[in-house]
């Protein structure tokens, strides 16, 4: 059940994201009077599954879902028509339209992406509003358990107050992406400010490492469950470890340093049951443990013991448009920063990149329509800035001989664009074999 879940959500943002990416390319094909011989989702490789011919366009559903396509008349593109090309113009072809229509046409797809992200944040903005715990408010700092982190010189406790000279005002989601991508990090320990330069492989680093986050907030020591093994039977679901051993221990990482210096003693401690502190006597095993599960803890209940203050902010529809806008340009800026990343080989970051299952594996095992839109606005922004690289056989490519034509008042003979098409679509498929190969590589290992 978990895995349709998930197939089910890849496949609708999939499908969504297509669509609405090659109706931005149909729509001014239509209103310059291009005609459109094709629009699919997924690719028709010798045979669709559903297809239907209304007026002069064939509407279908291909077997592969590796995109999609809008086929316009008169236009050198994956499909290769030499036949159609060797014939003379035809006025409603797209090589016979003036520059800048075919431009506006070409600009189509990554316009609608990038509109979509934007409409989705707006959206989000105004049916979630905006949850966080204020930067300020964490007290006592983070939780850092990351390996790589501890390596780059980070510490439990250390609140972090700036990311590349930017100040963290509130401690969210993004909170760990901002830190992925940084250069420089300024924390804050026993009251001292100090910087700390990330490591320029520090991507790769932790792709080397079991998952897990960058940087968490602090939970208490929460009783879930008491096995039967355990001989600690003084102890209850849902009690709150306060303290042990006359040390105070509000955190779990303070309670898990206290058993660890205490292995094989019985203890003082004092829980909160019932929201009275009851004082009892544990004993620790060789292990350093107490043989109890750890229980959850709602965000609600930490607010209400006084650990974090969680704001939410709500916005009327109007309030919604600039806070969406921003959301979408910090995205749109993130996603640049990751590139320049993969493309910087000191970062080793390239080899992190993915293809079908690394998105597919972004999606969760529970449907969540926040998640949801979430994930589709950012893969929207991806797939725009993605199709906007200049490399032939994309949108970019088009969009960059289109310019060279503008400018220079030179258009580029048939045959060139061919050629380029050609090695556009060669690099294309070196790239997806590389994305998807790092899937599989990373499947086989493991990591």
């Amino acid at each position: 059940m978990d895995l349709f879940i998930k197939l089910s959500q890849f496949l609708l943002s999939l499908s969504l994201l297509i669509i609405l990416h090659e109706l931005g390319h149909f729509i001014p094909a239509k209103l310059f009077k291009t005609r459109v011989e094709k629009f699919y989702l997924f690719f028709d490789v010798k045979y669709s599954l559903i297809k239907k011919k209304i007026g002069e366009t064939e509407y279908g559903i291909g077997w592969l879902p590796l995109g999609g396509y809008v086929k316009i008349s008169g236009m050198i593109d994956e499909s290769m028509d030499k036949e159609q090309m060797a014939l003379p113009p035809q006025p409603w072809e797209f090589r016979s339209k003036p520059a800048y229509q075919r431009l506006i046409i070409m600009l189509g797809g990554v316009t609608v992406n990038f509109i979509l992200a934007f409409i989705i944040y707006i959206g989000m903005a105004f049916a979630y509003g905006d949850t966080y715990i204020a930067n300020a408010d964490l007290k006592d700092g983070l939780l850092i358990e990351n390996q790589v982190m501890l390596n780059a010189g980070f510490k439990t406790g250390d609140k972090i107050l700036a990311v590349d000279g930017t100040k963290i005002i509130k401690f969210d989601n993004d909170i760990n992406m901002k830190i992925i991508m940084a250069k420089e990090v300024l924390i804050e320990r026993n009251g001292v400010e100090q910087s700390i330069k990330m490591p320029n492989d520090f991507v790769d680093q932790l792709s080397k490492i079991e998952k897990s986050p960058i940087v968490g907030i602090r939970m208490p020591f929460a009783i879930g469950a008491v096995s039967e093994e355990s001989p600690n039977k003084a102890l209850q679901a849902k009690d709150l470890v306060l303290s042990l051993n006359g040390q105070k221990a509000k955190y779990i990482d303070e309670a898990k340093l206290i058993l660890e210096n205490n292995k094989g003693k019985t203890i003082p401690a004092i829980v909160l049951r019932n929201q009275k502190e009851e004082s009892i006597n544990v004993k620790v095993s060789k292990e350093g443990t107490l043989g109890v599960n750890l229980g959850g803890i709602s965000m609600e209940s930490l607010e209400k013991l006084g650990y974090y203050k969680v704001s939410k902010q709500e916005f009327s529809f109007m309030e919604s448009i600039p806070v969406g806008i921003t959301k979408g340009k910090d995205q749109l800026i993130g996603y640049g920063k990751q590139l320049k990343m993969i493309f910087n080989p000191e970062t080793k970051a390239y080899k992190q990149v993915g293809g079908f299952k690394a998105i597919f594996d972004i999606f969760p095992s529970t449907w969540s329509w926040e998640v949801f839109w979430s994930i589709t606005a950012l893969l929207s922004i991806m797939l725009g800035v993605m199709n906007l690289l200049p490399i032939p056989a994309l949108d970019g490519g088009h969009v960059m001989f289109l310019l060279y034509e503008i400018i220079s008042g030179k258009k580029p003979s048939d045959k060139f664009l061919e050629n380029a098409q050609m090695v556009g679509f060669v690099l294309l498929i070196t790239l997806l074999l590389f994305a998807n190969g790092n899937d599989i590589y990373k499947a086989i290992i493991g990591k």
